[in-house]
């Protein structure tokens, strides 16, 4: 599995690729919005993580760019705020998940399991 990690945090995304490591084949790293779409073009990760607030291009619209250029690239938003407004734009930008920075062992359970072609990662309602 190829994981892009999209946050601003240089700490958080070296958190993740820690919890991670063991379930990706290769890790890529993004630390805004337009680097995230620069890196999709070049490593064609199987999975985004993205986070929502960053400066310039949020993970957000980063997230409606990159679906509607790859539409066939899982993106997970990871985020520190619950707002059901963020999860709502989280889906309608096309996100298939929605994970809680202060619970990173889901986000490692979101992309361990099993999925069926199409299916969500993690419900975003």
């Amino acid at each position: 599995m190829r994981i892009l990690i999209v946050d601003d945090s240089e700490q958080m995304r070296r958190a993740i690729r820690s919890l991670l490591c063991d379930l990706a084949d290769e890790t890529f790293e993004a630390y805004d919005g337009e680097g995230a779409l620069e890196a999709c073009r070049a490593c064609r990760p199987d999975w985004v993580l993205m986070d929502v607030r960053m400066a310039g291009l949020d993970g957000i619209r980063a997230t409606r760019l990159l679906k509607s250029a790859m539409p066939e690239t899982n993106v997970l938003v990871m985020t520190s705020y619950d707002d059901p407004g963020v999860r709502e734009a989280a889906a309608a930008a096309g996100a298939c998940g929605f994970v809680l920075k202060d619970d990173l062992l889901t986000l490692r359970a979101v992309l361990s399991r099993p999925r069926a072609p199409g299916e969500p990662a993690d419900p975003l309602s």
